[in-house]
């Protein structure tokens, strides 16, 4: 931009002179311009452009988008995050990242909520970003004016991968929805548009004694050197978290006693015989039919144990149980449970149990403690939050639903 300034030379009369104006000290950041945490987290590999070159830092920033001048091919791209636009030729552009969610959305599950129309699907897509871009008037976009403004507003939802078993019906994907709004001046400019994104919750742990006086417990770690308390129930864990499971026989010193785990499930109240379950281990073996299926831990005198024979270790992955009509996920309380016998080690009987196949050898009946299953249930229940009020209110009510040790 030249300035022209005037003035009076020696002799009086007028002078103009042109000077290029003085930029500001400083380049600012735009007000949108993302945290450098979120610019960071994404992986050169996996950064999607944002806009076409040649484009500036600011106006890159304008945008939402992080920048990086050292890199020369994708400079302006997108963070990890939701980055939509409503632009001045009248499209929607929403660019979404995995990592919106934890655990992190499955990009080929994240489709626009009404239109499934052509020209309604991913203008882009990589292994961590899928981008829409589309007409304001098209794939279900609702429109209304209010005052002079015209409003445009659609939603983005991701699809759950929802398993069904007989008895029950469980997911470990994020509930994601995006909805998005568009605010125009009748007059002639536009206003930015409102973004909001819901992700979904989390898992705790356990013990209680039955006739073989059983505990079962939750690990912090894989590591099993340390376990959650009283006070740290609800322990909070995102779907598909690994949590560290363990049942071992309290008050015995025989170290040819085995500890044999028959059946593990879920239930959402404290009742282990109640309709809706989902199994974790079926005949001592992870359940064939859950897609995160669980992991048996093995046990051997380098573990460190007195007698490793007298537990059993696990790691089953966080889930939310799921109405097996409505598809709705059902929120509150999730209780693990066992049965389990003791078997008396020997020449004639190993107390092994071997996987797949589910056949086990029989228990012998050498001591008293194996004549029957015993059943063992989680202290605490696992509580999957949905916001920081109903995490206040499972707090409050767990003295009324944990059941003594």
């Amino acid at each position: 931009m030249l300035v022209g300034l005037e003035g009076t030379d020696a002799a009086g009369q007028k002078v103009l002179r042109e000077e290029k104006l003085l930029r500001c000290p400083a380049d600012l950041p735009a007000l949108d311009a993302p945290s450098s945490s979120v610019c960071s987290a994404v992986l050169t590999q996996d950064r999607l452009p944002c806009a076409s070159l040649p484009i500036s830092q600011g106006d890159c920033e304008v945008q939402g988008c992080c920048y990086d001048p050292r890199d020369r091919v994708k400079p302006c791209y997108f963070g990890n995050t939701v980055t939509a636009h409503c632009t001045p030729d009248g499209q929607f552009s929403i660019a979404v990242s995995r990592d919106v969610t934890l655990p992190p959305v499955i990009l080929d599950s994240v489709q626009l909520a009404s239109g499934h129309s052509i020209g309604c699907v991913p203008v882009v897509k990589n292994n961590a970003f899928v981008m829409y871009r589309f007409p304001l008037s098209a794939c279900g976009t609702t429109f209304q004016v209010t005052g002079d403004q015209a409003i445009y507003e659609n939603e983005l939802v991701a699809s759950r991968d929802v398993k069904t078993g007989s008895l029950g019906s469980v997911t470990r994907d994020s509930t994601f929805r995006l909805h998005v709004r568009c605010s125009y001046s009748i007059t002639g400019s536009f206003v930015p548009l409102s973004v909001q994104v819901f992700t979904l919750p989390p898992l705790p742990a356990v013990s209680q004694p039955g006739p073989l006086s059983l505990e079962l417990r939750v690990a912090s770690d894989g590591s099993y050197t340390s376990y959650y308390t009283d006070s740290d129930y609800p322990v909070v864990k995102t779907l598909r978290d690994p949590v560290y499971a363990e049942v071992k026989i309290l008050q015995r010193t025989d170290p040819d006693l085995v500890l044999v785990l028959h059946h593990c499930w879920a239930t959402p109240s404290s009742n282990p015989q109640q309709r809706l379950q989902w199994p974790v281990l079926v005949d001592g073996c992870p359940y064939a039919g859950d897609n995160y299926q669980t992991q048996l831990v093995p046990l051997n005198l380098a573990s460190g144990l007195l007698f490793p024979s007298h537990y059993q270790r696990f790691t089953l992955y966080t889930f939310t149980f799921v109405d097996s009509t409505s598809q709705e996920m059902l929120s509150g309380l999730v209780y693990l449970h066992c049965s389990a016998s003791v078997c008396h080690r020997s020449v004639q009987e190993s107390c092994t149990t071997t996987c797949p196949v589910r056949a086990r050898g029989k228990r012998s009946a050498e001591h008293p403690l194996q004549d029957d299953a015993s059943r063992v249930s989680s202290k605490g229940p696992v509580i999957f939050l949905q916001d920081e009020l109903r995490w206040d209110t499972a707090k409050d009510g767990l003295g009324k639903h944990a059941s003594p040790a």
